[in-house]
Parts: structure tokens; C-alpha cells; sequence
């Protein structure tokens, strides 16, 4: 998966912030890599969270043995703060999607509406790069 530099999917997740008490979103890639992020934050300050959220999964995922079956598939971490929250969920093969909001926020709606988008999302993920052809016989 690569990075994608114009933000084209950046409007899906400025979609998904038009929920009370949200803030920011940001899509990864599982090595960290930015791949889009809502208009809120900044391309640097996306790219720093993408490469802390990376390494949020990867600790959340290794801790699976705690459930009580080390193969148990990592769905998503919420992390909580004096100043509010952090969701983090699986947004396709080698994806996540990571969203902040306060403490005042709806976390069931969150996580909701988080999973919509991941479906939106993989529709994109997953489609083709399309190819110029060549109209001359």
C-alpha cells in the first residue's frame, strides 16, 4: 500500500467527522505510512500520529494471548485521556483507521459509524488503479 500525497481519500474522513465531539481522523498503513487525513490536522502532524498509531496496533495485537487465545484477529483499541479519546480500528488488509474526539463524545456512535466507513473505505482500498490505454490501433 502506498502513500497516497494528494489526500484523495481525505473526504471520507472528513465525512466521518460530522459527528458531535469528534476532532480529527487520519488512514495508515500498517508500517505507519500516512494515506489520508481529515482537513483538521496537518499533513506533518498526520503523519507523526500515523507512525504512533502503527506502533499502537502493533502492542494491542501482541497482546492477544491476554484474551486467552494468542491467535485471537485485533478489531480495534480505544485509548481514553483527561482530554478524551482515541479509536483505532482494522480498515482492510494492511489499514487502520484511527479517529480522536472529546470526553464528551457518543463512543457507541463512534464506533458505528467508524465501521461504515471502513466499508466505504475498502471499496477504494481494494479498486484497480486504472490504466491510460492507448486509442491507436
Amino acid at each position: 500500500m502506498t502513500e497516497v500525497t494528494n489526500n484523495k481519500l481525505g473526504w471520507m474522513l472528513d465525512d466521518a467527522l460530522r459527528m458531535p465531539d469528534t476532532r480529527y481522523a487520519i488512514l495508515l498503513s500498517a508500517d505507519g505510512l500516512l494515506i489520508a487525513h481529515s482537513d483538521g490536522i496537518s499533513r506533518d502532524d498526520a503523519e507523526r500520529q500515523a507512525a504512533g498509531m502503527s506502533g499502537l496496533q502493533s502492542l494491542a495485537r501482541s497482546t492477544a494471548e491476554f484474551c486467552g487465545n494468542p491467535e485471537t484477529v485485533w478489531h480495534q483499541t480505544i485509548t481514553e485521556f483527561e482530554d478524551g479519546y482515541v479509536f483505532l480500528v482494522a480498515a482492510g488488509a494492511n489499514a487502520y483507521l484511527a479517529m480522536s474526539a472529546s470526553p464528551q463524545v457518543d463512543m457507541e456512535d463512534v464506533s458505528y459509524r467508524l465501521q461504515e466507513v471502513v466499508q466505504r473505505l475498502g471499496k477504494e482500498l481494494m479498486s484497480p488503479v486504472r490504466q491510460a490505454t492507448d486509442a491507436s490501433p
